[in-house]
């Protein structure tokens, strides 16, 4: 959204291209969550509200900044029972990005917010990791093949 939300009173900006992000992906039916820590959780609910956008997103993981990104997907991970590898996510901290890289998720670093060309991007490395994800699991099968016809 935006970098500094101090007070409810400010109106809050998206990224240029961000809300027509948002719609291509619902008008497509792509489920899209929030894992975002904030020093102040109730002046982002409160901007989602004033943005109009709230109901845009199944689940808002919006936690103090405490909190590890890890414990955002956990909790949208059971709420929503999206497995991690199913997963696409965009952040401007690479420690966020390297700790949910490791749970699965095809994760993608950009610098000011969600634009098109990033959705690109994170869709081509998601539709790569998935191709990678299926050739393995292909293997693997084909590896036991062999074994479990001898056992029969």
């Amino acid at each position: 959204m935006c970098s500094e939300c101090r007070s409810k009173r400010e109106m809050p900006k998206l990224y240029p291209q961000a809300k027509g992000v948002l719609y291509a992906l619902k008008d497509k039916g792509v489920d899209v969550a929030i894992a975002s820590r904030s020093p102040t959780p109730d002046i982002a609910n409160a901007f989602l509200d004033k943005l109009g956008i709230k109901s845009m997103f199944v689940t808002q993981e919006i936690y103090s900044s405490w909190t590890h990104k890890t414990e955002h997907f956990e909790k949208i991970h059971r709420k929503t029972r999206v497995p991690y590898n199913e997963m696409l996510f965009f952040d401007d901290e690479d420690r966020n990005i390297d700790a949910v890289s490791k749970m699965g998720v095809t994760s993608i670093l950009v610098g000011n917010g969600v634009n098109l060309g990033a959705l690109r991007q994170g869709l081509s490395n998601f539709s790569q990791n998935r191709t990678s994800s299926e050739k393995g699991k292909q293997k693997k099968s084909k590896k036991s093949s062999p074994s479990e016809t001898e056992d029969q």
